[in-house]
């Protein structure tokens, strides 16, 4: 009897992939009806208006990717800002396309290659319902609703939807969005492409029209998510992928590289968090200097990844001393969700509107949020990272996939800007080396360097009960230590999905979430 598995950072959304993965659904479609349940119930993570990425392996297949990450708008101009730094608010924060819906579509298109996708209107069904008969706001969402009320910027069509008269919601309070049940009804009769080319992208650019963002017209119809190669290591234990640029992927890819390079049994905790972090300083290194837009890539990322490169770069590490930090942060807030359906398709998915509710910007009549992911643009010419018309920024997300040498196969990722890299190396040194549970590998207490999630220290952070058995070690060797309570949001939400050479599903979610990890045994399609 096959298994089928979904995690998601919140369980409405979990609960809605796996009832399409009951009903016979693929890996597909589950992902596609999770991902617009939890743009309604975690908006301050995610929306239509922001970016995505997909990993899908079929069993027996190499991965395929998909870059769903909306470039600059053509009309923008670096020079026209008078200030150093890019706004990160209003509407002139919209300055790149939302790439996510795309996504969705192309993701769908790789489906029907072998299988008919099921209608958007049955996936968008409890999207739909609630839109328009509600939901209990999460803490989460209280939070970042404090937070960026207390910036400003945002619209007054914000206020109407995510505010009562301009207060925040309290933990508990029912929200709505009906204009966004409206959107997803019309994107399931006309089709996904009317985000871009029909009537909901001709309001959304019309209203930029009216006001000081630079997307336009032109940028919604030439628009539309790409198949990329995805980046792949081998390691001693795993076939490890990930997303290419402008993804910071290659960290991802690079700090388990090191790691395995370097590892031995007889490490202690400290010592295995010692070198997972100088790791991570390299691959940090290695990520700012290289990664861009494709196109204006000067560096093939897979030579990072050759062994002798590798070599190199793990020969700068020391058991007895750290290398120098900080570095400049990245941030961002992302959902990650997996999936793995009866016929063993994988999927590991990310979508994103950057900061806590992106711009502040809800379209008027549509219910959509706008992400602000250009202010990760640089307005220093000298920068790789340079702010330029129909550009990508660099980008935090990179959801990651590994095959393993016994046959397994696994899903997982996480949210958290800079952290993402990190938690994801905590999670596989704990998962594959210490060969914990995977429940416990992501529940157990987690470390971070430098910016995490809503915080702007760079130093190196441990949750308590870490910095209680492992912080004098560390302090020995030279870290900075900070302590932060335990379990703690800024740590990210982690999520995994394992498929077995039985067949045999395990699924975990992270207790810092709002999230669930559900199985199911076949499905009756």
């Amino acid at each position: 009897m096959s298994q089928a598995g979904f995690t998601a950072p919140h369980y409405l959304a979990s609960q809605t992939g796996m009832q399409v993965l009951q009903d016979g659904g693929s890996a597909i479609d589950a992902m596609v009806a999770a991902a617009a349940c939890i743009a309604v119930v975690y908006p301050h993570m995610n929306s239509l208006g922001g970016d995505g990425f997909w990993l899908i392996q079929r069993q027996g297949e190499a991965p395929v990717a998909i870059d769903a990450c909306g470039p600059a708008a053509q009309l923008v101009n670096p020079d026209g800002y008078t200030s150093d730094t890019l706004p990160a608010r209003g509407t002139a924060a919209c300055i790149t396309q939302g790439g996510t819906v795309s996504g969705w579509q192309r993701a769908r298109e790789y489906l029907s290659q072998w299988r008919q996708p099921l209608p958007l209107s049955e996936l968008f069904e409890d999207a739909i319902t609630y839109c328009e008969t509600g939901f209990s706001v999460s803490e989460s969402f209280v939070n970042a609703s404090h937070k960026i009320l207390s910036q400003g910027g945002v619209n007054d069509a914000f206020k109407q939807t995510y505010t009562r008269g301009g207060e925040p919601l309290s933990n508990g309070d029912t929200l709505v969005n009906p204009e966004l049940a409206n959107s997803f009804r019309h994107l399931a009769q006309a089709d996904l492409n009317a985000f871009y080319q029909g009537d909901i992208g001709q309001r959304i650019y019309q209203y930029f029209e009216t006001c000081d963002s630079p997307l336009a017209a032109a940028d919604f119809m030439n628009f539309s998510a790409q198949y990329v190669e995805p980046l792949s290591v081998v390691t001693s234990r795993a076939t490890l992928y990930n997303l290419p640029a402008p993804t910071q992927g290659i960290a991802s890819l690079l700090i388990l590289a090191i790691y395995d390079r370097l590892y031995q049994a007889s490490w202690n905790e400290a010592l295995q968090i010692h070198y997972l972090v100088e790791a991570t300083k390299l691959a940090f290194q290695i990520r700012n200097r290289y990664v861009v837009d494709p196109a204006d890539l000067t560096q093939d990322l897979n030579h990072f990844l050759d062994a002798d490169y590798v070599h190199q770069l793990s020969d700068q590490i020391s058991s007895s001393s750290v290398l120098p930090w900080p570095h400049t942060a990245l941030p961002g807030d992302t959902v990650w969700m997996g999936a793995v359906d009866h016929e063993g398709t994988l999927v590991s998915f990310i979508q994103s509107i950057y900061w806590e509710f992106g711009s502040g910007v809800v379209i008027p009549d549509t219910g959509v949020l706008w992400n602000n992911r250009g202010v990760s643009f640089s307005l220093d010419k000298n920068d790789s990272n340079y702010l330029r018309p129909g550009r990508k920024p660099r980008h935090t997300l990179n959801p990651a996939m590994a095959v393993f040498n016994d046959g397994k196969r696994m899903a997982y990722g996480t949210m958290g800007g800079e952290g993402q890299p990190q938690t994801q190396a905590a999670f596989f040194n704990r998962y594959v080396y210490q060969q914990q549970s995977l429940a416990d590998t992501i529940a157990a207490p987690r470390w971070l360097l430098g910016r995490a999630w809503g915080d702007q220290s760079h130093n190196l952070k441990l949750e308590a009960e870490l910095m209680q058995t492992e912080g004098t070690a560390l302090q020995s060797i030279g870290h900075d230590l900070t302590e932060v309570p335990g379990c703690n949001e800024l740590m990210g939400h982690a999520g995994a999905v394992v498929l077995d050479k039985q067949q045999r599903v395990s699924v975990a979610t992270d207790p810092r979430s709002d999230g669930a990890a559900l199985i199911s045994e076949s499905g009756n399609g």
